[in-house]
């Protein structure tokens, strides 16, 4: 249960008074549902209201303080006219400007005759000097009541700069003194004020700097923020390791089998990682590993052969994808390496149903299957091993960290295998995989050549098209990847029907497929398959194709409006070209003019083809948020702390939740009860179930 201390700001938005449902929908699409949000909505901006010149020296544009007499009242003559008021000090006169506004409220707010001080921005219109919808408007004797500084906050469509201030002050208003949960001495050497004092400073920045991200206060919430990941994540880790393990130790023989059917040897990097995953199979502890791979270094030969060691041992493997598609190519793939060796392979996807699937579901409880392929279909209860001692999971992202734990418990503790071919800045596989340790495979297979990677201009269109199709014409196949349209699914599909059907036109009948999210799985699988067996020369896909499709054929990756994906999904992309003994080719092809990130983006592309490179280059560029595109989901998203900006926080943070754990694991001693509740704060709530449930 959250303690009874933070109820207060675990309340709905529309708890606070003047936010109804209207404005409390729109409060909740901005920042999120309860007050605890508004308080992680940290400003963006100031207005300074110090400039307090007279009417006659207002420059145009400025924010300016004035102290005026109200002098006239002129009401609108028709509804698209404004309300004015006119306001005079002894240099000039000065017009408030209100739409939509009620004459009988302004005649309250501005009498005739009175002095009042105003603030907001202005205008000036020829001769006429104006202040359209005053910001602030108080009689002298409350002048204190005018902020000097004043924050200001990201806003949406609907929503006005007020409201969510007030509805921001009415939150904090609801903050309690929470017991500190930071320890003394690195609070002291830090300086630090309390969380709630940290948190009202930050909501009230005294000028530009307190807006910085080394700001002090900022700095404190952020460590706070990271400290409650990083605790979760390492109670998540103990929890999963304290479950039993199991020592898997094969005799080797199908691993022999495999190595001798391999037209290659395995390579280093290969060699080295496997060496780390072994020797954790062999271990009465769980395995929760994390094999970051770059684009084809060859992770799926790694996975294979650790499931043969517990195929070996008598048990079960389960490897478990994103995409159909996927699963479907890795089943050809892992049938075709293990033709000659005597273990079952099945697939097992949302596609399977009725009576074929209760089958395949019999032969898994009787385990006459070896390895188990799938889709989230895994995950449902129905789904039952017989002996599950390994689970590979690809493309890690795609799924949160409470479903590879929750795939793990479908066997006796089984170990966990996690493979992302998205490498991950140091500074962020921390915060995503704090539970797991990391092995790093390194190069790629030999044979590989280099992609040769160019960047061009869309109005060189009909060049490329016309490159491609002699390419084509001399047995190439390529992909043609449509654009990411501001995340709108719709016109992603628009896109890619229109350069479809153009290709179509211009290539002839049959030889142009089309593959996107919204076709249905027998449709994507047909449409692969027509490209693997070289029938279409051309595929047009939306991202669908992004991760892990494996069709060594294909030479070409043409990516329209390049400047739009991250680099990530652009080196994601170009991995799927190459992989045969041809050389690949990726074209970029963007829009003019470039803004500057976009070009940066596309030079670094063309400069080089090492994943960690390119994932710490898309973090300087694009921060955090956005790393890894943002319809992937599975990462945190912080809302005080930045990574790039706070990665030493990030290192304390580490180390201090695994001492915390060490000298107090179950969160009972002297700083117990703080930390609990700073964990219930942000919102890992399963972190301390697991306290409970050991």
């Amino acid at each position: 249960m959250r303690p009874e201390i933070l109820f207060p700001i675990f309340k709905p938005v529309t708890a606070l008074k003047g936010v109804g449902p209207r404005l409390g929908q729109l409060i909740e699409r901005l920042a999120g549902k309860n007050l605890v949000d508004l308080c992680w909505h940290l400003p963006t901006g100031l207005i300074d209201r110090r400039f307090r010149p007279t009417v006659a020296g207002a420059p145009d544009g400025m924010v300016a303080t004035l102290t005026v007499t109200v002098d006239e009242h002129i009401p609108a003559p028709n509804r698209r006219q404004p309300y004015k008021v006119l306001c005079s000090d002894e240099t000039a006169t000065v017009s408030l400007v209100f739409f939509n506004a009620k004459a009988d409220y302004l005649e309250k707010l501005l009498p005739i005759g009175m002095e009042r001080v105003i603030s907001g921005q202005i205008g000036h219109y020829g001769a006429e000097i104006q202040m359209p919808h005053p910001d602030h408007v108080v009689a002298p004797d409350k002048v204190d009541e005018l902020p000097a500084v004043e924050a200001t906050y990201p806003l949406t469509t609907g929503l006005t700069a007020k409201p969510l201030h007030r509805a921001v002050q009415g939150a904090l208003a609801q903050t309690p003194d929470l017991p500190e949960w930071q320890d003394g001495a690195w609070l002291a050497k830090q300086k630090w004020p309390s969380w709630r004092a940290a948190l009202f400073a930050a909501h009230e920045p005294g000028g530009q700097a307190a807006l910085e991200p080394d700001d002090p206060h900022r700095r404190r919430l952020a460590y706070d923020e990271l400290l409650g990941n990083q605790l979760a994540l390492a109670m998540i880790r103990n929890a999963a390791r304290k479950r039993a393990g199991r020592a898997i130790n094969g005799d080797g023989g199908l691993r022999r089998m495999l190595a001798a059917a391999l037209p290659y040897e395995l390579t280093e990097g290969q060699r080295d990682v496997l060496h780390e995953i072994q020797s954790d199979m062999a271990k009465p502890l769980r395995m929760l590993r994390l094999l970051q791979g770059d684009v084809g270094s060859g992770k799926t030969v790694v996975a294979l052969t650790a499931m043969l060691a517990a195929v070996e041992s008598g048990a079960q493997a389960a490897f478990m994808v994103p995409t159909e598609i996927l699963a479907r190519q890795h089943l050809d793939t892992l049938s075709e390496l293990c033709g000659d060796l005597p273990i079952r392979i099945q697939i097992l996807t949302g596609r399977n149903k009725g009576r074929p699937r209760l089958a395949i579901l019999d032969d898994l409880a009787d385990g006459q299957i070896d390895i188990m392929i799938g889709t989230h279909a895994l995950f449902t209860e129905d789904v039952v091993f017989k002996d599950l001692a390994l689970t590979v999971i690809d493309e890690q992202h795609r799924f949160g960290v409470h479903q590879r734990l929750n795939l793990g418990d479908k066997g006796l503790a089984a170990d966990i295998l996690v493979m992302t071919a998205t490498p991950i800045p140091r500074t962020l596989s921390l915060t995503v995989y704090g539970d797991m340790d990391i092995s790093l495979l390194h190069g790629k297979p030999p044979g590989r050549q280099p992609v040769d990677t160019r960047s061009m201009p869309l109005s060189r269109l009909d060049q490329v098209v016309a490159g491609v199709q002699r390419a084509t014409q001399n047995g190439a196949r390529a992909f043609w990847v449509c654009p990411l349209v501001e995340e709108n699914e719709q016109l992603d599909l628009a896109a890619a029907d229109e350069r479809h059907a153009t290709l179509a036109r211009l290539f002839g009948p049959g030889q142009v497929g089309l593959i996107h999210g919204r076709m249905k799985a027998r449709e994507k699988d047909a449409a692969m398959a027509a490209f693997v067996a070289g029938e279409t020369k051309v595929l047009v896909a939306t991202t669908v194709i992004e991760v892990g499709v494996d069709v060594p054929e294909a030479t070409i990756m043409a990516i329209e409006h390049a400047e739009r994906f991250g680099l990530a999904q652009l080196h994601q992309l170009r991995g799927r070209v190459g992989r045969g003994a041809q050389q690949g080719h990726c074209l970029l092809l963007y829009a003019e003019p470039l803004g500057e990130t976009a070009r940066a983006r596309i030079a670094i592309m063309r400069d080089t083809e090492d994943g960690f490179r390119i994932a710490e280059e898309d973090l300087r560029l694009r921060g955090t948020g956005e790393l890894l595109g943002t319809r992937q989901s599975g990462f945190p998203t912080f809302r005080l702390a930045d990574p790039l900006a706070h990665q030493d926080l990030m290192e304390v943070a580490r180390d201090d939740a695994r001492l915390i754990l060490e000298m107090d694991p179950d969160l009972e001693g002297p700083r117990g009860p703080a930390l609990r509740a700073l964990l219930y704060l942000f919102e890992r709530d399963t972190a301390v179930k697991l306290l409970r449930s050991g």
